[in-house]
């Protein structure tokens, strides 16, 4: 009798042992937790692949939003360059038919004076093309690149001024019209037009695009940005603008450091450009009759061409490598 439940127990024990280390789950049990570990991994690769479906279609629509942007960039860039965009950005209230009849007089008044002063039609022609067509373009250039420039220059302070009125309360209309009242011109007149165009029942966006086709800047592309992004998603206005405003006076900061460390290539290639010139007209005026042939024989007129297409040729790569853009 004793043997026998010595027996017993240590079957007991054994079979204890064993269905602790082995486990003690049924069949059903474990074909369930196996289908759970089946399920689980398949919601995994599912989540996996799901994420992986969402940064592709993320990478698509990124590339398509760049391709999106580049194609408005260079619409805009045509834009701008037209001549009637660069009469607005200049501000000059000429049309475009009073800019073409008083280059086409310029140019014909002064081919008729080399004419009658030199009695050379060739030089004539070449002289009145240039005034009429070159001269009157470039002049409406640096105006508005000067005008631009001035707008840049105070952009920043008219953004400081948004954020000051919207932290005390004011609405950003009131502030728009602050700017077009304190702000020195050309900044003052944009934003005048702004709040005219907005009073007028033009959204803000149609106002702020017509603003950048009279001043296409980065920067007023910048706020009219922000400003769309906050009447869509909404979010304090006042920390965007005032995050905008330290970016540009940083792009500011960047843009003169940029100017200061390039003043020594811009200088060697205004010397490079005007030493050619500056000593035909030294030896002309020196010894003249070194210098005749050259303007009388047409195989000077030859080289002279030459000599001005590879200067020209030289002082555009010269500008290439100088023109930085920021």
């Amino acid at each position: 009798m004793l043997v026998a439940l010595v027996a017993v127990l240590a079957f007991i024990t054994i079979g204890g042992l064993g269905w602790v280390f082995a486990g003690g789950e049924s069949d059903s049990a474990k074909t369930a937790k196996r289908a759970q570990v089946i399920v689980s991994g398949g919601a995994r690769e599912a989540r996996t692949r799901g994420r992986g479906v969402v940064a592709n279609n993320q990478e698509i629509r990124r590339k398509q939003i760049l391709q999106t942007l580049k194609a408005q960039e260079k619409q805009q860039k045509k834009a701008t360059l037209a001549i009637a965009a660069r009469l607005q950005q200049a501000g000059l209230s000429l049309t475009v038919r009073s800019f073409w009849i008083f280059s086409g007089v310029f140019g014909l008044s002064v081919g008729a004076i080399t004419l009658l002063a030199t009695q050379k039609p060739l030089i004539a022609l070449g002289l009145a093309f240039a005034a009429g067509l070159g001269l009157p373009r470039w002049l409406v250039g640096v105006m508005a690149t000067r005008r631009i420039k001035k707008f840049t220059l105070a952009f920043s302070d008219a953004i400081d001024i948004i954020v000051r009125g919207i932290k005390s309360g004011l609405p950003v209309h009131d502030c728009l019209k602050i700017i077009g009242q304190e702000s020195p011109e050309p900044l003052a007149g944009e934003f005048r037009r702004l709040v005219e165009n907005v009073g007028m029942g033009v959204s803000m966006d149609q106002a702020l695009e017509k603003m950048y086709e009279r001043m296409p800047t980065s920067e007023l592309r910048f706020f009219a940005i922000v400003l769309a992004i906050q009447q869509k998603a909404g979010g304090n206005l006042a920390e965007a603008l005032n995050n905008l405003s330290t970016v540009l006076r940083a792009r500011k900061m960047m843009r003169e450091k940029i100017k200061a460390l390039s003043s020594e290539a811009i200088a060697s290639s205004f010397i490079i450009g005007s030493l050619p010139p500056g000593v035909v007209v030294l030896i002309t005026v020196t010894t003249p009759a070194y210098m005749a042939p050259m303007f009388t024989d047409p195989r000077g007129h030859l080289m002279l061409l030459g000599a001005a297409f590879w200067m020209a040729m030289g002082i555009l790569v010269m500008r290439k490598m100088i023109n930085f853009k920021f």
